[in-house]
């Protein structure tokens, strides 16, 4: 084979992976379940014919799973090369609790949560993590239904707000769709469209303010955990409401910096993980 000829073939193989992977990033633009070709197509500006060879061929590695005639939806290896990925993220470590103390002492002795996107529970967050000192959470007022009930809602408090904001539309809509948990606070956004304003504001502030929103007479302040351009979860300060009835500058600026380490975390252990062998 001539180099002409090599380079000709690397050329079509960059050409079909690209075409491959806009097919890919067409679902999640579309949200939802299950596609037609016409409408991928058009998400992955590709005719109907190129874009049906990609999904038939797909359907081979389980990467499209074909549910009706000219219908698919995302198959079991692209959830496995998630998961693979997310394996990869980091977990709760010296290093990230560290971030956490040095937020709580920060903050005046706030009570610091670390929460992160839990996909396949529906597009719920979970604590991983916590810095709250000698506090005994039950005596102020938070109990394991709280934490497990309330918390774990998109919709309600700064954090699930914050996480909301940076996911796709079609995800939101789904979360908009649920209940507001009836232990919530008195502050919870319980109109939709207010809700959805409050999630402009965040992108654009980069942060989200919570005035009673997970229960009364706390407030609270969060700010996202990326992966590149992907939200991973929130960085959680708790204040009683008498003590903190709005969130000054330094509690805002400690709460955004330690969001930004917690970040700076996943692009260098994904970083570290691209140069180990294999690979």
């Amino acid at each position: 084979m001539t180099g002409n000829e090599i380079s000709n073939t690397s050329k079509t193989g960059s050409r079909l992976i690209g075409r491959f992977i806009r097919v890919q990033m067409a679902f999640a633009q579309l949200g939802g379940e299950v596609h037609g070709t016409g409408a991928l197509a058009k998400a992955a500006k590709l005719d109907d014919a190129t874009t049906s060879r990609i999904l038939q061929s797909g359907v081979y590695g389980t990467f499209f799973e074909r549910v009706d005639r000219g219908k698919y939806r995302l198959g079991a290896t692209t959830a496995h090369l998630g998961m693979h990925a997310l394996a990869h993220a980091p977990s709760r470590d010296e290093g990230t609790h560290t971030i956490l103390e040095e937020l709580r002492e920060a903050s005046d002795g706030a009570l610091v949560f670390q929460y992160m996107l839990a996909p396949f529970a529906g597009a719920q967050r979970v604590c991983i993590d916590m810095a709250v000192g000698e506090s005994d959470l039950v005596e102020l007022g938070m109990t394991p239904r709280d934490v497990l009930s309330i918390t774990r809602s998109l919709r309600v408090g700064a954090s699930g707000r914050t996480i909301l904001a940076y996911l796709p539309a079609a995800i939101q809509e789904v979360v908009l769709a649920e209940p507001v948990p009836p232990e919530a606070g008195p502050g919870v956004y319980r109109d939709n469209d207010e809700l959805l304003a409050s999630l402009a504001d965040v992108r654009d502030c980069g942060y989200a303010l919570g005035y009673e929103e997970c229960m009364a007479l706390w407030n609270s302040c969060a700010a996202p955990i990326v992966w590149g351009e992907a939200i991973m979860g929130a960085v959680l300060i708790l204040k009683p409401a008498t003590v903190m009835p709005e969130a000054p500058t330094t509690v805002v600026e400690a709460t955004t910096t330690a969001a930004s380490k917690l970040s700076a975390k996943f692009g260098r252990l994904s970083e570290h993980t691209a140069m180990m062998p294999g690979s």
